[in-house]
C-alpha cells in the first residue's frame, strides 16, 4: 500500500481498496468470515428480473438462475436440485436455433428445466435421465436414448463436471466417473472412463439430431484440491469435450456464461483461493455445434 498522503479522504479510499484486495466483497474493514457477499446479481428477485432478450455477444450474464416467463411462472425446473442449468441460458439457445413446434431433447434432464423452457416457448420438450425428478422425464441412459434416428430439432445437455455432485445412486451415472482419475492399463488419458462415456453420449446426440440441426453443451472445467496440500488437479473438461464434439459436429461458437454460484459469494472461498494459489470457476462454457447437413 502507498505511504500516507496529506489527503485523509484519499487515504481512506486506499485503505478500502487494500481491504477489498485482501478479502473480496468486504469494504467495511472487517473480514466477511464466509458470509455471503451482497451483490445486485445475488439479489435479483421474481418480478424484478430484467426482461428476456437475445444476447448478442459471446459473454452471457443474467442476474438470476431463472427468468419470469410469459406463463406467469417465476422459476423453471427445481430450485432444490443441485447443479440445475440456468433456464435463461436455455431460453437463449432455443430462441436462436429452434422454432415453435420443434422437438427439443435433453438427455440429462435433471429436474426438468429444459422442459419448462420448452413449454414457455411453444417447443416440444423431451427429457431423459437416470434419476428422473418428475413424471414427464423418461428413465433412460444418455448413452442409449430410446429415440429414432434423426428426429430431434435441437439437443441441450448439461453433463456432470466429474464427481463434484452426487446425482443418483445408479452406478451407471457418469457423475460417478472422476475426470481426474489416473491412467490405467490401456487408458489414453487421465479420466479415460469419464471421457469415454461422454463420447458415447455425444455419439447418441449425433444419432438423434436431424441433419443441419444444432446442439448446445453447457459445462465447466473442474479443479480438485489435494487435501492438506497447496496443490490440486486441474481438469480441462470443456476443452476435452469440445475436442470430442469436433469429431461429430461443426462448431458454431463458444459462449462464456458468467456464474453466480453461491460459493462465489463467500469471502472465505476467495481467501482460500488466494492463499492456496488456485482459481474458483467464474464461468461455464456454452458450446454451440451443428450437425452437418
Amino acid at each position: 500500500m502507498p505511504p500516507p498522503s496529506n489527503n485523509p479522504k484519499r487515504d481512506d479510499i486506499r485503505a478500502k481498496i487494500a481491504q477489498e484486495l485482501r478479502n473480496p466483497g468486504s469494504r467495511s474493514g472487517k473480514p466477511s468470515r464466509g458470509k455471503s457477499r451482497p451483490t445486485d446479481s445475488a439479489r435479483a428477485k421474481p418480478g424484478k428480473r430484467p426482461p428476456m432478450g437475445i444476447m448478442t455477444t459471446t459473454l452471457w450474464e443474467y442476474p438470476s438462475q431463472h427468468y419470469d416467463d410469459h406463463l406467469g411462472r417465476k422459476s423453471q425446473g427445481s430450485k432444490d436440485y443441485a447443479g440445475a442449468s440456468p433456464s435463461w441460458a436455455i431460453w437463449q439457445l432455443l430462441q436462436r436455433y429452434t422454432r415453435t413446434g420443434d422437438t427439443v431433447v435433453d438427455p440429462m434432464c435433471g429436474s426438468g428445466t429444459t422442459l419448462d423452457v420448452c413449454k414457455d416457448l411453444g417447443r416440444k420438450g423431451i427429457g431423459f435421465d437416470l434419476n428422473p425428478q418428475r413424471p414427464q422425464i423418461t428413465h433412460a441412459d444418455a448413452r442409449e436414448l430410446p429415440m429414432p434416428d434423426e428426429t430431434a430439432d435441437f439437443v441441450f445437455i448439461d453433463p456432470p463436471y466429474s464427481t463434484h455432485i452426487d446425482y443418483s445412486d445408479d452406478e451407471r451415472c457418469i457423475g460417478k466417473l472422476d475426470a481426474s482419475a489416473p491412467m490405467e492399463d490401456d487408458d489414453v488419458m487421465m479420466g479415460h472412463a469419464y471421457y469415454e462415456s461422454m463420447d458415447m453420449v455425444i455419439a447418441e446426440i449425433d444419432r438423434i439430431l436431424k441433419p443441419g440441426a444444432h446442439m448446445g453443451l453447457y459445462v465447466s472445467d473442474s479443479f480438485k484440491k489435494h487435501k492438506g496440500k497447496k496443490s490440486g488437479t486441474f481438469m480441462p473438461i470443456g476443452f476435452e469435450l469440445f475436442a470430442i464434439m469436433r469429431e461429430y459436429f461443426e462448431p458454431i461458437d463458444i459462449i462464456s456464461v458468467v456464474r453466480h454460484n453461491q460459493k462465489l459469494q463467500r469471502g472465505n472461498w476467495h481467501k482460500a483461493a488466494e492463499e492456496q494459489n488456485f482459481f474458483l470457476r467464474g464461468f461455464n462454457y456454452m458450446f454451440i455445434m451443428k450437425k452437418p447437413s
